[in-house]
């Protein structure tokens, strides 16, 4: 099967969520993906996606319950990542979970806007903040110096022949969160 091209900075990351998304009894699970859609043919038991401008997850809640809710790489762009959290919590089931990936060392991009940087422990507080119970909180965070000036210019693609996949956890270049009501 031929894989789907991938930037270099998102291999790990790519790899410990499907790992975290494994320990949830996925296939039994009503997801919604917040601006995207790389895990819609993942297996859920539903899944919908919304996306901004048609829906502003700072603004206003879904109607709608979920048992997951995954937003990659959105609350760095978000100007009220709390009420945006809170609003997610929201929106979970009893049980629930809410898987999260943000940016650390990486050039600002604006799509839209750029505003919001976390580390494993500021991501971890910023959930709990948000009503998660810090026990439930697992983090992941992965990058090192060569990725992240590589990228510095252009997102890179990555190369198993050529790209380092080596940890070096001073220089996080993404982050990630599972959290669980």
């Amino acid at each position: 099967m031929e894989q789907k091209p991938v930037t270099w900075s998102r291999v790990i990351m790519n790899q410990a969520v499907e790992k975290l998304l494994l320990t949830i009894d996925f296939q039994q699970k009503n997801c919604l993906e917040i601006s995207g859609t790389n895990w819609r043919d993942f297996g859920f038991l539903s899944y919908q996606s919304v996306a901004y401008p048609e829906h502003d997850i700072c603004v206003s809640a879904l109607a709608r319950r979920f048992d997951l809710i995954i937003a990659e790489q959105v609350f760095e762009h978000l100007l009220y990542p709390y009420q945006a959290g809170k609003h997610v919590l929201s929106m979970l089931n009893a049980n629930g979970h809410f898987l999260i990936s943000v940016p650390f060392l990486v050039k600002i991009h604006n799509y839209p806007t750029d505003c919001t940087r976390w580390t494993e422990i500021g991501l971890k507080h910023f959930l709990h903040e948000c009503g998660f119970p810090l026990a439930n909180i697992q983090t992941g965070s992965w990058g090192n110096r060569e990725c992240i000036l590589a990228n510095f210019d252009h997102w890179v693609m990555y190369e198993p022949s050529k790209h380092n996949l080596r940890n070096e956890a001073e220089f996080p270049y993404h982050v990630w969160a599972l959290a669980q009501i």
